[in-house]
């Protein structure tokens, strides 16, 4: 049988990450040192108050049912934490749990957008901010981020004609790949820039509680006028380190939480008790380890970004997440290239940037998922492959300019004696008509 898969199932391809994870399964079969920085998978476990509410639950048969809702108990949890944390109120209608914030991306644009409507995304950016919508049918459109504006939107620069058009926009700070953060005054211009052109704002603050060198991340549903424009993704993945349960919540405008909670109905029986009693473990219990576990990411961050800068790579310093967003060596263009040629050459493995968007390329990611003492191993072997490089092409540089130089001195010589010769010529020949 042939099957005859739509036109959207053809639109995606196998990309880079596949053609990197077959490297470097090639690589492990063969021996050779991998330093995997590419998935940002959290490579610190659960607290372990979590992993006990979760074992106890598991015993229980009741907890296997369908939930068909987010318990009590959740709900308060999250508003519990929401206040304390954010000094955000939250009603239990304006909260809804997710099975993640990728899958909240995936689904939130069936609420909101009609076959052909316009989603603006950010680009550089996560690459579901755009697939979510594109998989509705929705319109993508682009504003894009850039250094000189500290990867804020450039909200002037995105035309009035699409911003009319416009149904939905996402925005995400700390962001992932940039790993920059900004303030509350470009969210203030955010919600006046939705409420002018009537668009709903979807922001993920997956990575508030990762930032660095004094930084307190804070929820967008904290600044004035928030609530009335949009909503907000939060997970507990990178913040509890519970990727694998897949748990994150919407929250903030009732209208819209109301009517995603609807649709999702169609296709979902609620987020399981098992892992609903993980979440409130996490929301209500001990939070020393959220801060302490910050405090490891910026160690591992230092040492990547202090150990590519001392080695010559100039790298900016990350200012959240667990990423670290680096601008291509000298002498490469692509993205892609670079990474294979890092992976062969040093085991280093990370992601390239046009994984991101357009305006990713250029750059590479990196995931702080390994312990400071492996990732000074890692910037080592980077070193040594880029100072071969480096070597290779001085002494190549150096050989050019002398046998340049020889064959510009020979050909000088040459020059003098031809004319030497010549001149010399000129005298014998006259020297007759004198005497005559």
């Amino acid at each position: 049988m042939e099957f005859q898969f739509s036109k959207r199932a053809e639109s995606f391809q196998p990309n880079i990450f596949n053609i990197l994870n077959e490297k470097r399964q090639a690589l492990i079969e063969s021996g050779k040192k991998i330093y995997n920085m590419s998935v940002g998978t959290p490579d610190f476990p659960p607290a372990q108050h979590v992993l006990d509410v979760v074992s106890e639950a598991a015993k229980n048969p009741e907890e296997y049912k369908y939930s068909l809702g987010d318990t009590g108990e959740l709900l308060s949890a999250v508003e519990g934490w929401y206040q304390n944390r954010y000094g955000v109120t939250l009603q239990d209608d304006e909260i809804l749990s997710l099975a993640g914030s990728q899958e909240g991306f995936a689904h939130v644009a069936l609420t909101l957008c009609d076959p052909g409507d316009v989603v603006l995304v950010p680009n550089p950016g996560y690459p579901v901010f755009e697939a979510g919508p594109f998989l509705n049918d929705a319109k993508i459109a682009y504003y894009e981020l850039d250094k000189t504006n500290h990867y804020a939107p450039a909200l002037d620069k995105i035309p009035e004609e699409l911003a009319k058009k416009a149904k939905m926009m996402v925005v995400s700070y700390p962001l992932n790949p940039t790993c920059t953060c900004i303030e509350k005054a470009d969210y203030e211009k955010i919600i006046a820039f939705a409420k002018k052109y009537n668009i709903a704002i979807i922001h993920d603050n997956a990575y508030s509680e990762i930032e660095y060198d004094g930084r307190t991340g804070f929820s967008f549903l904290s600044v004035p006028g928030a609530k009335e424009v949009g909503i907000e993704f939060n997970s507990l993945s990178k913040t509890y380190n519970l990727t694998g349960i897949r748990i994150s919540f919407a929250l903030g405008n009732k209208e819209l939480i109301q009517k995603f909670k609807t649709v999702r109905s169609q296709f979902d029986y609620g987020t399981s008790f098992i892992v609903q009693k993980a979440a409130v473990a996490a929301l209500t219990g001990p939070q020393d380890g959220v801060r302490k576990q910050c405090a490891a990411y910026e160690e591992r961050r230092d040492a990547l970004c202090g150990g590519l800068n001392g080695i010559g790579w100039q790298v900016p310093y990350s200012e959240g997440t667990m990423f670290v967003w680096a601008p291509l060596p000298k002498g490469y263009t692509s993205s892609e290239k670079f990474c294979m040629d890092l992976l062969e050459n040093t085991g280093v493995l990370c992601t390239p940037g046009s994984a991101f968007g357009s305006e990713g390329e250029g750059h590479v990611r990196f995931a702080l998922v390994l312990p400071p003492e492996e990732i000074k191993k890692a910037v080592e072997a980077v070193g040594a492959w880029l100072w071969k490089d480096t070597v290779y092409f001085i002494v190549i540089s150096l050989i050019m300019v002398v046998m340049a130089y020889f064959v510009a001195f020979g050909c000088e010589k040459l020059i003098e004696k031809k004319t030497h010769v010549k001149f010399l010529s000129l005298i014998h020949i006259s020297e007759p008509t004198r005497r005559s």
